[in-house]
């Protein structure tokens, strides 16, 4: 019974396992400003760009709303000329802002054909699509990631919904948290947002794992996009593990952007530029930059023509019907764009600065720079940073449009549990500092109170995540409030300090601290504990709050093994402490004690100050130094006699004062004193968090937002269904009509029929010209329908008539085939005869009937009239080959699978009688004398069963329903074969 409920439970565990058919696929999504790539890992598809519909690498990051339709990609830009105010571009600059924000306004600038209103909830931008009708930038960004998994999923054919998305370093909390949220209203499961820059770092270190030693390698990647410029300073070595040994690793050691320097500044100022020139030609009173037409028109020209200037030093840049069916026609010159963005080529030093700045760093200790991104293939830009970072020349060994995806695939690999690949450390930084402000009232030396304002940084510039931190408060009793916000931010020039937003994160409010303390009043206070966590998306999260006291239990002398076992599953399972019943926890062992900001001068050395602790992210690989722990007080002073005195207070607990003698202790007091032992209390305290940035959307407004995706994703649908059911129906029409005139279909229809049928087909072709292009799905299927079902019989005449050559042709084969192998069979003497006559007179049955069948029904079907239904028809010409088939290959197994019969030797008297004699002689002496190698008895050449074996049994009459198949193993001693016989 034991056995039965443990194969039970193993089945039941079999089934909960994961279907091999599951999806496993994981993509990456590298989303830049201008436009997207996708990458894909499958088993069978390691690391692949995935084509889109147009069979392009690249997707450009356009959305076109129309009144019935959506486009993506190349088909919405093609409508940004026409219409340009359906078309939503260059999204990603509005995520995360304010109305107020200048970035916000530099966009309204851009595009004026969009009218951006405030959300009066949020305090961000919404497009005013049409009356009644907005979106937010998320909204429209969940379109494009929508998007971005179709392409995937029909690349992979199969379900892709683990994303690794690529976000830009520079991104602030509140830009990567919109990230995160239009990727929930689409529906895609994020495993992890990654910094574009890292991942191109990724992707260059995977494919020269072999060139990374324990020597470290300073590598710069310069970045420059359509949008925004990034610098990046890398480092690659090799470090131990504790897991996987000596691994490779890149750790981001500098970062230095510039968020308006891009490839689409360039654009703008050509854009402008021909605008001047069209204006100066005077073929027109009306100026072509209110034109909001005429302007789209000329921005996708200046991107084509700033693509040609880098290749050439002269171009001309020319559009038809620019502006009142007026043509424009210009010369451009490299010079002349060049000098149009000098002021771009001046900045483009700074970010290579800011990341030497960043990582303390010097341009000698690079060991060379590498281009990424699409602007850097502007000559000007190449000269001004070749200059600026004095090296003889840049690195151009890696994609510079795809390395960014590659390297977001491999991290998805490497999250997937359905895949494993090398490991390669990453250790990515946090560009902007974090810290924890609080204030509280201290009293001065003449009595009066005063209100202190404190600052803790949680998270340094440049600091590596993921990564969990602590922070302890020692000197509250009651419930407070303290503040999450950015730190020291003085790095950051002025424009981009004002277009980076609100420097308050979040204000949090705690409750439960006081009850914690009338509770647990005879405890010690160990103080109240925040955990936070910046993920591997850099997104920094309060994950709870608890007040923690230490106490002295008395231990039972002895405890029995199942109380020690439930209480091992009860601290496995358990959570959090509470009020009423409040958990006894062991002190976390991975939390590690930062002292607080340097330069505070020390004061009230009596007062503890709360605490940064460090704790490493799950899964991280520790390469660090061991660093010492350390409390300090809330003034700054170290106070590690107060704050860790706890295992060195027990220790000399017992001491006498010097110059005194101790006195001995008895024995039980001794006992006493080894039971007690220090355990810690965890009680949860509440969280009130109010965000100050940018609100997050609420559950329904989220839910909403999905809802209204989805509607526009099902009349997308409904539409493609109808599309396809019209294109399906119209070209049957005009298909099955010209066949009515071909000579294949004219021969099996009667003069009757095809009037019926030309007259139907007239019909449904008139009725498509009224009516047919604005009918619903359902009626023009029931239109195909109701037309196949009438031209069924004529189709299925001409089939057959198709298939009859080439299956009588192999009935014919399989006749003949089957006719020699009965032959042979047949010549096959007595003595070796294998098969019975019940089966060969079978065989021979299935031939002869099948060749009267086939005479016959030939002879018939000649009989009737093309136009009839034939009797002749492909599937019993199938029929009967597969009955000889079956009857055949029966024989054959037979005999491939049966032994042959042994010859008898014949056996000589004398020869019988003298291995007797010796043999009895043998068996009578061998216990007086040793037996001689010449006297030992050989074994029978046969032994009495070959004979038996020899025998074949008789096999039942075999008819043609039997199997023919046999499980029978081929004996390798046969001295026969199916060829031989």
């Amino acid at each position: 019974m034991r056995k039965m409920t443990l194969w039970t439970l193993f089945c039941l565990a079999l089934a909960l396992l994961p279907s091999q058919t599951d999806s496993v696929a994981v993509m990456s999504i590298d989303l830049g400003s201008e436009w997207l790539k996708v990458a894909l890992v499958k088993p069978g598809v390691p690391m692949e760009i995935v084509l889109n519909k147009e069979s392009r690498r690249k997707t450009p990051v356009a959305v076109c709303l129309k009144d019935n339709e959506r486009l993506f990609g190349d088909g919405a830009v093609g409508v940004s000329v026409k219409n340009p105010k359906v078309v939503y571009r260059y999204i990603q600059n509005l995520l995360g802002k304010r109305e107020d924000n200048p970035q916000v306004v530099q966009y309204q600038q851009h595009f004026p054909e969009h009218l951006l209103e405030k959300d009066e909830e949020r305090g961000t931008v919404l497009f005013k699509h049409s009356e009644g009708i907005v979106y937010t930038p998320e909204e429209l960004l969940a379109m494009v990631l929508n998007e971005s998994s179709a392409i995937a999923q029909d690349f992979a054919e199969q379900p892709v919904k683990d994303a690794v998305i690529t976000v830009p370093a520079f991104f602030n909390q509140a830009e990567r948290r919109a990230v995160l949220q239009a990727a929930q209203i689409a529906g895609v499961k994020v495993l992890q947002l990654i910094n574009d820059n890292t991942a191109v770092a990724l992707n260059y270190g995977v494919f020269r794992r072999k060139d990374i030693n324990s020597t470290a390698q300073n590598v710069m990647f310069y970045d420059m996009g359509s949008g925004s410029t990034t610098a990046t300073i890398v480092t690659y070595q090799t470090v131990k593990t504790k897991e996987s040994g000596t691994q490779p690793q890149l750790q981001i050691r500098g970062i230095g952007f510039d968020r308006t320097l891009g490839g689409f500044e360039m654009e703008l100022r050509l854009r402008d530029h021909l605008a001047k020139l069209f204006n100066e030609q005077k073929k027109s009173k009306k100026d072509v930059r209110e034109n909001v037409r005429a302007m789209a028109k000329l921005l996708k020209e200046s991107q084509r023509l700033k693509t040609v200037l880098s290749a050439n030093a002269e171009h001309s840049a020319q559009v038809e019907g620019l502006m009142d069916d007026i043509d424009f026609k210009a010369k451009v010159t490299r010079v002349d764009f060049e000098e149009l963005c000098q002021d771009l080529f001046d900045r483009v030093p700074g970010p290579v600065q800011d990341a030497l700045t960043s990582a303390e760093m010097s341009l000698d200790e690079l060991e060379q720079v590498i281009l990424v991104g699409g602007a850097t293939r502007v000559p000007k830009v190449q000269e001004a940073l070749l200059k600026a970072v004095r090296k003889e020349e840049l690195g151009k060994n890696i994609n510079a449009d795809e390395a960014a995806a590659m390297g977001a695939v491999y991290q998805a690999a490497a999250l997937s549990k359905a895949f494993k690949v090398k490991p390669f450390i990453v250790r990515d930084a946090a560009v902007f500092p974090i810290q924890v402000e609080f204030s509280r009232e201290t009293e001065e030396e003449d009595g009066t109170t005063s209100v202190k304002h404190n600052k803790r940084v949680l998270f340094q510039r440049m600091s590596p995540y993921p990564q969990r931190k602590v922070i302890t408060f020692n000197r509250y009793t009651d419930d407070f409030v303290f503040n999450i916000n950015y730190g020291d931010l003085s790095f950051l020039k002025e424009q981009d300090l004002s277009m980076f937003g609100s420097v308050n994160l979040t204000t949090v409010r705690l409750t439960g601290v006081g009850t914690s303390f009338q509770k647990h009043g005879d405890a010690e206070s160990k103080g109240i504990k925040a955990h936070f966590n910046m993920d591997e998306s850099g997104v920094l999260m309060l994950d709870r709050v608890e007040s923690v006291f230490e106490t002295i239990v008395e231990e039972k002398e002895e405890e029995s093994t199942l109380t020690k076992l439930g209480n091992t599953i009860q601290s496995l399972f358990g959570g959090g402490g509470s009020e009423t019943s409040p958990n006894v926890t062991e002190p976390v062992q991975d939390e590690e004690e930062v002292p607080p900001e340097a330069g505070k001068e020390p004061e009230e050395q009596d007062q503890k100050e709360p605490v940064v602790e460090e704790k490493p992210e799950a899964g991280e690989q520790t390469t660090e130094e061991p660093k010492t722990e350390e409390k300090t007080t809330e003034d700054g002073a170290d106070n590690a006699s107060e704050a860790g005195k706890t295992e060195e207070t027990e220790e000399k607990s017992d001491k006498a004062p010097e110059g005194e003698q101790a006195e001995p202790k008895d024995a039980e007091e001794d006992k006493k004193a080894k039971l007690q032992k220090k355990s810690k209390i965890s009680v949860d305290v509440g969280a009130d968090l109010q965000v100050n940035d940018v609100l997050d959307p609420s559950i329904d407004a989220i839910e909403s937002s999905k809802k209204k995706l989805q509607d526009l994703t099902d009349r997308d649908l409904e539409k493609h269904e109808r599309e396809k059911s019209l294109n399906s129906l119209e070209a049957f029409i005009f298909e099955t009509q010209d066949k009515l005139y071909q000579d294949e279909y004219q021969a099996v229809v009667a003069e009757e029929e095809k009037e019926q049928l030309s007259g139907k087909l007239s019909e449904a072709s008139g009725w498509m010209d009224e009516e047919g292009y604005t009918a619903g799905t359902k009626e023009l299927k029931e239109k195909l329908s109701e037309l196949r079902k009438a031209c069924k019989a004529m189709f299925f005449r001409v089939d057959e008539r198709r298939k009859w050559p080439d299956r009588l042709a192999a009935l014919d084969s399989r006749l003949n085939q089957s006719t020699f192998f009965l032959k042979g069979a047949k010549l096959i003497p007595e003595i070796d005869q294998i098969f019975t006559d019940v089966e060969l007179k079978t065989l021979e049955k299935v031939i002869n009937d099948t060749t009267v069948w086939k005479n016959e029904t030939v002879a018939e079907q000649e009989k009737r009239s093309p136009s009839e239904r034939p009797v002749l028809l492909s599937k019993d010409i199938d029929a009967k080959i597969g009955l000889l088939d079956r009857e055949v290959n029966y024989l054959i197994n037979k005999m491939k699978f049966t032994k042959p019969k042994p010859k008898p030797k014949p056996k000589e008297k004398n020869a019988t009688s003298s291995e007797s004699s010796k043999a009895n002689s043998s068996s009578t002496s061998t216990e007086d004398k040793p037996v001689e190698a010449e006297e030992v008895v050989k074994p029978a050449e046969e032994p009495p069963t070959a004979k038996k074996e020899a025998s074949t049994t008789e096999k039942e009459p075999h008819t043609a329903e039997e199997t023919t198949t046999t499980d029978k193993p081929e004996d390798s001693n046969s001295n026969h074969t199916p060829d031989e016989l």
